[in-house]
């Protein structure tokens, strides 16, 4: 027979979705405290659970907010997933991508998605081990780029190019971009940044 009692931390599992409950908590935390100000029991807090099931799920504070980051992300990568498997052509996949990107900054979910991107640079840049998980997203990103690049090379909508060498300058550009339209650069909103993200890759695909 079935306990319909309050479950304790031992038996809470995945399903229960206490983990996702906790990556919202994290990423919701960071970005209103920062990273040095969240504590793991503040996490555990938000959602009713011990402090003790946190580290279970994610060992570490810098483990979490790599996952948070992770967590905030993943809507953002389903779409794009959705677009090589489109039969849209490389242009308007291009393009996809761009409002996908630039919307998303500009969304209700800015200043959570940005206030962890600011942190996870900050502590990449301190701690080996998220330097590492640093290196892990960025080359997510790169790895779409590069494919959806290819896949306009393979249907001969443009002619051969390095497309690593393209992931690789173009991501660095969305970055620079998107976190000016973050910050409100009252010179670059999503529109001009989109823009001017477009007639980069056209210019170095020559579509």
């Amino acid at each position: 027979m079935t306990s319909k009692g309050p479950k304790t931390d031992s038996e809470l599992t995945p399903i229960d979705g206490r983990r996702e409950q906790m990556l919202e908590a994290a990423a919701a935390l960071i970005s209103e405290l920062g990273f040095a100000q969240t504590r793991i029991v503040d996490v555990a807090e938000r959602i009713g659970v011990s402090p003790g099931l946190v580290v279970y799920y994610f060992a570490t504070k810098d483990k979490l907010l790599t996952e948070a980051l992770r967590y905030s992300e993943s809507a953002f990568y389903a779409s794009a997933e959705a677009l090589l498997t489109s039969p849209a052509t490389l242009a308007e996949r291009l393009e996809t991508l761009l409002d996908l990107n630039f919307e998303s900054t500009e969304s209700v979910e800015l200043s959570t998605y940005w206030g962890l991107s600011f942190d996870f640079w900050v502590q990449a840049f301190r701690h080996p081990q998220v330097a590492v998980d640093r290196r892990d997203i960025d080359n997510q990103w790169r790895s779409l780029i590069v494919r959806m690049v290819r896949a306009g090379i393979d249907t001969g909508e443009i002619d051969e190019v390095d497309a690593e060498e393209f992931a690789v300058s173009w991501a660095a550009y969305l970055d620079g971009l998107a976190v000016q339209v973050a910050l409100a650069d009252p010179l670059l909103d999503a529109q001009r940044a989109k823009h001017l993200a477009l007639r980069f890759a056209t210019r170095e695909l020559r579509l």
